[in-house]
């Protein structure tokens, strides 16, 4: 089986990114699949959230982006490291990630890099998954552009919905030069059952969205800041939390479409 490759996006930051990226790689690996993150915020949230730090990394991942293609077999292996989830391995994000706006400037094909440096690695997993960065930029178009799958998590708050608007209106243009355009359905997240305007955004987004939304509600749960502060994922801090119960039941529908 080739790997298919998930991408988690929204062009607004707080939104549940890394925690869905982090717990969906979780889950994955508990019903058997292996999965690789890719973290391609040159903040590293990702990387730190699993105790990688960066530096610790032999390779990084703006060598794969500025290396000759023939050299990403030998970069892959010494930058991928396994972290304390069982079954998922971590590509870690480093600083120097946001300089590639200037060095991509003049270069060609340049939105499909990650595609295809992704090609070797496909065969080694089930699932990779990009945690990209909230700002428009030649990372978020490589992730959206080598994406079997766009997750968009989005906070059941008002402000979120600007966010997935900047996202949709750079869909739109991705998709004017695309063979075929991207598939993508939208996360509720940070969902508080007990705040009216919860459950507002909530409707206004079945309404917007339809079956572009997964049927997976994430709900507010203390557990993700502990699992956050303890590097691992929440199914390692409480398996039978709220939080774990969502990301499982996430998994099952991304096991279903993909």
């Amino acid at each position: 089986m080739q790997a298919r490759i998930l991408a988690v996006a929204n062009q607004k930051g707080g939104v549940g990114k890394t925690t869905t990226a982090i717990n969906l790689g979780s889950a994955l690996a508990r019903k058997g699949k292996k999965v690789l993150i890719v973290d391609l915020d040159p903040h590293a949230c990702a990387s730190l959230h699993t105790r990688i730090l960066p530096e610790t990394a032999e390779a990084n991942l703006y060598d794969i982006f500025v290396a000759d293609e023939k050299l990403w077999p030998q970069i892959w292996p010494r930058l991928i490291q396994r972290t304390a989830i069982e079954n998922v391995s971590i590509a870690p994000a480093c600083i120097k990630l946001s300089e590639l706006e200037n060095d991509f400037r003049d270069r060609k094909s340049k939105g499909s890099v990650l595609l295809n440096a992704l090609q070797s690695l496909k065969s080694e997993y089930d699932y990779i998954i990009l945690d990209c960065p909230p700002h428009l930029g030649i990372l978020l178009i490589n992730a959206l552009v080598a994406a079997d799958l766009l997750i968009i998590p989005i906070q059941t708050d008002f402000m979120a919905l600007h966010g997935l608007k900047l996202l949709f209106d750079t869909l739109r243009t991705l998709n004017k030069a695309l063979p075929k355009p991207v598939k993508y359905r939208a996360l509720p997240t940070m969902f508080d059952k007990r705040a009216k305007a919860c459950t507002r955004v909530l409707e206004l987004l079945k309404q917007k969205m339809g079956n572009a939304m997964f049927e997976t509600i994430v709900g507010i749960d203390t557990h993700f800041r502990e699992a956050s502060a303890l590097g691992c994922s929440i199914f390692e801090v409480d398996a039978r939390s709220r939080g774990s119960i969502a990301y499982s039941q996430l998994a099952d529908e991304i096991l279903a479409l993909c």
